[in-house]
């Protein structure tokens, strides 16, 4: 009988926690380097700022069809064929990211990228939910996403160290060639095992998400929870330095500074939210609480009259720190679903979310004119913030749920 101990530091658990490091230094990478990077290439500030959103697009829309891709392939296949395959895919693709020299090749190169790193997080978390009992679930899957996410301070400090962004896109690479070696000691779910074997039944099947109303619903508001973290990381981290600007901060804000200000505070808050929701014995009364705590940075970041450097910085961390239920939501996402769709439905959501950037950077650039950068965030975040409280709030709770059924 394993202790919780072995079950929390088992290989499983570890191997997907440093698949995730890797994939969130590569994901955050070229947020971190996106304005030095374009400079570099001969573009000019307004020139980075419009580059820089289309290539953030590109990559992001990896990221869709990359879930779908990983998710049913991880269903038909295994979670381990995704584990193996993502990384693959975004190591070759980020070391190439250090050879572009046109922003045409940089876009190209981001949306391979995010094909690849679309698959890291959803097959780890369904990988350790299914082999965790499931009064570790909340935690293990804690421990998976609060070690992973320090990969975004890591890439911050790489980009600093080395002084080139060409450097940090070869350890990228370097790190996840790592990780693939590491990656043959991992057993598979004996969940999926069981499951394997059952031939007459329909596996990894995209498509049905949509077909039967109460799996759609399920689906879509698992995607709208998770919707708020990603504003706070795409909308108010990646354009911090126009946000300094707006409100008078005289030094030079550094976007890649803030996201890892804000990576710091999430992976303290993903580790937090697992023993919170323990604690509380409930998902659902977790990640509110967290979102109310969003809320709150939010309204200040945008109205509390921040005018110096280390303010703005301090409160990415406090905003990180309340956005830190992304393994908690990501959990639900693999909680909500039968083993036969368990993988399609926890890769593509999280994916999915990341894909609602496309829509909240251009809602986000298109309002900017009339309404200056302050009241149009404030817009993007009202329409996050009102999807995600409904959602969580009607969604099925799923703490000490048993995994080991089937969607009919």
């Amino acid at each position: 009988m394993k202790t919780t101990k072995q079950h929390l530091f088992s290989i499983p658990v570890i191997v997907a926690a440093l698949g995730y490091f890797v994939d969130i230094y590569d994901l955050l990478l070229f947020g971190i380097v996106r304005v030095p990077s374009l400079k570099s290439l001969g573009l000019s500030p307004e020139e980075v700022s419009v580059v820089g959103k289309n290539i953030l697009n590109w990559q992001m829309g990896g990221l869709l069809i990359g879930g779908i891709l990983w998710g049913v392939l991880g269903d038909k296949k295994g979670r381990l064929s995704v584990l193996f395959g993502s990384i693959l895919t975004y190591s070759i693709a980020n070391i190439a990211c250090g050879f572009v020299q046109d922003p045409t090749t940089y876009s190209l190169l981001r949306f391979v990228a995010g094909i690849g790193l679309a698959g890291e997080l959803g097959a780890g978390i369904t990988l350790v939910s299914e082999v965790l009992p499931k009064e570790l679930r909340a935690i293990g899957t804690s421990l998976v996403a609060g070690i992973g996410l320090l990969g975004a301070v890591v890439a911050y400090f790489t980009v600093e160290l080395f002084g080139d962004w060409r450097y940090a896109y070869f350890v990228g690479g370097g790190l996840g060639f790592v990780l693939l070696a590491l990656r043959i000691s991992v057993f598979e779910s004996g969940m999926f095992e069981n499951l394997k074997e059952q031939k007459h039944i329909e596996k990894g099947n995209f498509f049905s998400l949509f077909t039967n109303k109460d799996r759609l619903t399920r689906y879509l508001k698992c995607i709208a929870i998770g919707m708020p973290t990603w504003f706070v990381i795409g909308i108010l981290a990646s354009f911090a330095n126009e946000f300094g600007t707006k409100l008078g901060i005289p030094e030079e804000i550094k976007p890649g500074k803030a996201i890892m200000f804000c990576y710091i505070g999430i992976a303290v808050g993903d580790l937090a939210s697992g023993f919170l929701s323990q604690w509380l014995k409930s998902r659902k009364k977790a990640i509110g609480l967290m979102l109310v705590l969003t809320l709150i940075c939010v309204v200040i970041y945008l109205y509390g009259g921040i005018h110096t450097e280390q303010g703005l910085y301090t409160l990415c961390v406090c905003s990180g720190f309340a956005t830190g239920y992304w393994a908690m939501f990501v959990t639900i996402g693999a909680e909500q679903f039968g083993t036969n769709l368990r993988a399609t439905a926890a890769t593509t959501i999280p994916n999915m979310v990341r894909g609602t950037v496309i829509g909240m950077t251009s809602l986000y650039a298109g309002l900017k004119p009339s309404l200056d950068v302050l009241n149009a965030a404030a817009v993007v975040a009202t329409i996050c913030f009102v999807v995600a409280f409904y959602s969580v709030i009607t969604i099925p709770e799923t703490h000490d749920k048993e995994l080991d059924f089937l969607e009919e």
